[in-house]
């Protein structure tokens, strides 16, 4: 059985004392058992000072993990933190891998990577654990879908990377002493380890006029709904204006419906193109239901505390809580940007070792069934994996 550590540090620029901290929230002389892999997130400022890749390189285990604007731990929640989650067991095995640059055939980059991670016997891993730089060529999707096909649908659970710039320029992934704007780390779980998933997403009640199919799409470009220019579509919603300004409607998601038994999605609608097709941070396929709805301040909070409440109800004989949460979700807060971080200190603290991290997309299942795993690339939701 696994047990789970966490620990944080708001020492930027001293990789002495952050260590220091770091080692005696772990006590990791006394807790660590046979195997041991450890997830970092923290704010983009403890990698431009090394502090970052001086802790990792001192950590006794592979290090992986992102990027993030902001993140909460047991005891702080704030944006200039670094924490480090560790899990340790002695009946659980974990391979990390970290891909070549994906700056170029990045889902057979992807798959080529995992292949190389997995054991050669049969059999997939409990949990794919996924940490993925921003980049603007690339789509989560892509991720999700090679990494399902490499593993058999092994559930994958993971966050692209995010920071606080204008131009998201510092969104890096982690491995241990180094950092890459350009490549996965990814990590095999295998053994005693039965993770559960839980998201957040846009109420049902907050859904805009009439579902949508999507009949014309390429990727992440969607461009016909119902037959017609998708401009017809957000015409008839009164979103046009709305439309033509880049990120304006991040708060306006679109729910996908795969039309598969699944649950819906949430994907965020970035800009148009300069043909007014309606470029999406996720792809958006052909034959999907699509819905428009409007994020709020109070339905964030509410769909948060709601998972979190769910959450709380599976607590026992669980070890440890990893949550990422869409940055969309924190803008929308306004001035209670760490509301949602709140709401899950309030409801875990003190009852389970959790981490919590702003996301630039989330990795998660919506479903899972006999170790077949239905995996998926979300926008504007928060996602959560109890372990």
């Amino acid at each position: 059985m696994a047990k789970t550590l966490v620990a944080y540090t708001d020492q930027v620029d001293d990789p002495d004392l952050a260590m220091q901290e770091i080692a005696e929230q772990l006590e990791l002389e006394t807790k660590l058992l046979k195997n041991s892999i450890g997830i970092i997130a923290c704010h983009r400022e403890f990698v431009m000072s090394g502090t970052a890749q001086a802790v990792c390189a001192r950590l006794p285990f592979d290090v992986v993990g992102a990027m993030t604007s902001s993140l909460s731990a047991p005891g702080n929640t704030g944006a200039l933190l670094m924490s480090v989650m560790v899990i340790t067991a002695d009946d659980v095995e974990f391979v990390s891998q970290l891909t070549p640059t994906l700056e170029q055939d990045s889902a057979a980059v992807v798959y080529e990577s995992y292949k190389r991670a997995a054991r050669p016997e049969p059999g997939k891993p409990a949990l794919v654990l996924a940490f993925a730089p921003f980049m603007r060529q690339n789509s989560g999707d892509d991720y999700v879908k090679m990494l399902s096909e490499a593993s058999d649908n092994a559930p994958v659970f993971g966050t692209i990377a995010v920071d606080d710039t204008e131009d998201a320029s510092n969104c890096f992934t982690v491995f241990n002493d180094e950092y890459y704007a350009d490549r996965l780390a990814m990590v095999l779980v295998y053994g005693n380890l039965s993770p559960k998933f839980y998201r957040a997403n846009v109420s049902l009640d907050k859904v805009l006029g009439k579902s949508a199919v999507v009949t014309k799409s390429e990727g992440h470009v969607l461009m016909e709904v119902n037959g017609h220019h998708v401009s017809v579509f957000l015409e008839e919603l009164g979103l046009t204006k709305a439309s033509e300004t880049q990120y304006a409607m991040l708060q306006l998601p679109l729910l996908l419906d795969y039309n598969d038994g699944s649950p819906p999605v949430s994907k965020a609608f970035v800009s148009l193109t300069p043909q007014k097709h309606a470029l999406c941070a996720a792809a958006i396929p052909e034959g999907s239901t699509l819905y428009v709805a409007r994020y709020d301040k109070a339905d964030v909070l509410l769909t948060t505390e709601q998972a979190a409440e769910r959450i709380q109800q599976d607590l026992e004989g669980a070890s440890g809580l990893l949550v990422f949460s869409c940055i969309s979700r924190s803008m929308t807060l306004g001035f209670d940007h760490f509301g949602e971080m709140e709401i899950v200190s309030r409801l875990i603290s003190g009852k389970l070792p959790y981490m919590m991290a702003c996301s630039g997309g989330e990795i998660c299942p919506t479903k899972v069934s006999e170790g077949h795993a239905v995996n998926r690339f979300h926008n504007n939701a928060l996602v959560a994996c109890l372990l």
